[in-house]
């Protein structure tokens, strides 16, 4: 009976293994920057947000908050967000690449992990571009874009992602 659930046993071994590691290991990277303020990789989706709305007309400037680990927005003479590490979704990235190679199918893993990685910074960069537009120019809104709006955005991409590589890829003979 064992034998009929080896490869899904398999499947969720390798992806527990894969997540784990990667998790651990951001967990590493993210130890040696605990007294220096932001990590550099949010610092930098901080620095490109920044870029992207001065570019569409939202005059942006970052403020750093070492002690508390985040940058804020200054958009239109107002604090208007603030960036964490958190905001940065390298743990919906983490938990997207240990699921696509759970089901791993050569190099074509590589490639489709690569450009959804690229898709989903991509998404994570105007996410926070528009949650920075809508809580300076809709503030009653701000709360409900943050909790499920945003979220489910860059969620939903992940939820995709994952069935376009199960069912034309993973599954595929």
């Amino acid at each position: 009976m064992l034998k009929d659930f080896k490869p899904v046993l398999g499947i969720l071994l390798r992806f527990i293994i894969i997540y784990l590691v990667l998790l651990l290991t951001y967990q590493f990277f993210l130890n040696r920057f605990e007294s220096s303020g932001l990590d550099p990789f949010s610092r930098m989706i901080a620095e490109q947000v920044s870029g992207l709305q001065n570019a569409i007309g939202f005059p942006t400037q970052l403020y750093d908050d070492i002690k508390g680990e985040q940058v804020w927005f200054y958009v239109k003479q107002e604090y208007v967000t603030r960036m964490v590490e958190g905001c940065n979704a390298i743990s919906v990235m983490i938990l997207f690449v240990a699921f696509v190679f759970a089901f791993y199918k050569g190099s074509k893993t590589f490639v489709f992990v690569l450009t959804g990685l690229i898709l989903l910074y991509v998404m994570n960069l105007l996410r926070i571009v528009g949650l920075n537009i809508v809580v300076s120019d809709y503030k009653q809104y701000g709360k409900i874009s943050h909790d499920f709006i945003f979220p489910a955005i860059i969620y939903g991409t992940v939820v995709v992602l994952w069935l376009i590589w199960i069912k034309f890829f993973a599954l595929r003979k």
